[in-house]
């Protein structure tokens, strides 16, 4: 089921390198040793990881970030490259390592984070600005309030050159808690079409105890089209002509939710440039992020466009 257009994604903001190790049970005092099943480096971020999906979607797709001058700048760089991804636009910048992550990963599939920001500090306005929209169907701004030199101006001129050259807008968000945060996002809600952003920073970022307070919010804030990812509860999607439709993710073997998220917003592209409704881009983003969920990092699980058609045919709908 390739994408029935030659016009490309671009994906700008978040490219990490996750090393992740399962199962973590606790870390050994002192300096002692635990056994894992596995660990892995992955390509991740919330440009990198959703563009080689997309890559691995037959959509055609640029990236645009930072990385540092160093062997987890090379991994990245080469293993997107090698995904399909156009990196042109992905820049060396050796005053900054390139950003990482360290995930121990439980057996729930949930793991906390070390990061480092890194390079991703050091994408510069000017990127943003030599990015061409002439033959772009959409544009996906990830990582936002992790973005110190792009966030707030920076980041609202390109979302609003973007939509003045007819380009679709899509977004995720990552809040830190910082009151930076609002002065990041918020003006850049009016020129997003398909706003990302998970239940939990939904709720947290807009001061919301349910989903309809934070439905209210985005919606009120500008977004055009608000789609909150529940993990295994599937999505709430609202528009100012219907709020909170929801679809059930699908019943899988969960191993790791590093990426979920990532795939979701691949699958729901893909929609997109594929130009289906709404619904029907979201029922394409929980497939992909529910097959992410089976394997560990961000590029496990999702593989083709075939792999979405055979869970829809053949999974089993309902939380995971």
């Amino acid at each position: 089921m390739p994408a029935t257009t030659t016009r490309r994604v671009v994906t700008a903001g978040l490219h990490v390198a996750d090393v992740l190790g399962r199962y973590v049970d606790a870390i050994p005092p002192g300096q002692g040793l635990a056994l894992l099943d596995e660990i892995r480096l992955t390509v991740a971020g919330t440009a990198a990881a959703t563009a080689v999906d997309l890559a691995r979607l037959g959509v055609p797709v640029a990236t645009v970030g930072a990385v540092g001058d160093d062997a987890l700048g090379a991994f990245l760089r080469s293993t997107m490259a090698g995904e399909g991804v156009d990196i042109d636009g992905l820049v060396v910048r050796p005053e900054r390592p390139t950003s990482a992550t360290m995930l121990p990963i439980r057996r729930d599939g949930s793991r906390p984070a070390l990061h480092v920001i890194g390079s991703n500090a050091a994408i510069r306005p000017d990127d943003l600005a030599s990015i061409d929209f002439s033959d772009v169907a959409v544009l996906h701004l990830g990582g936002t309030c992790l973005l110190p030199g792009i966030d707030g101006a920076p980041s609202v001129e390109l979302l609003r050159r973007a939509r003045a050259a007819g380009v679709v807008t899509t977004m995720d968000f990552i809040p830190t808690g910082a009151a930076a945060d609002r002065e990041a996002v918020l003006p850049c809600l009016p020129y997003v079409d398909y706003l990302f952003p998970s239940e939990e920073d939904a709720l947290s970022f807009a001061g919301a105890t349910t989903l309809s307070e934070a439905i209210t919010f985005y919606l009120a804030a500008g977004v055009s089209t608000l789609v909150i990812t529940r993990g295994a509860a599937g999505v709430s999607v609202s528009t100012r002509a219907g709020r909170d439709m929801r679809l059930p993710a699908y019943a899988v073997d969960v191993v790791d939710t590093t990426g979920c998220g990532d795939a979701f917003s691949a699958g729901f592209i893909w929609g997109l440039v594929d130009g289906l409704s709404t619904a029907e881009c979201a029922e394409r983003g929980l497939a992909c992020g529910s097959l992410v969920a089976t394997g560990l990092g961000s590029d496990a699980g999702l593989y083709s466009a075939a792999d979405v058609v055979r869970l829809r045919a053949e999974g089993v709908r309902g939380a995971f």
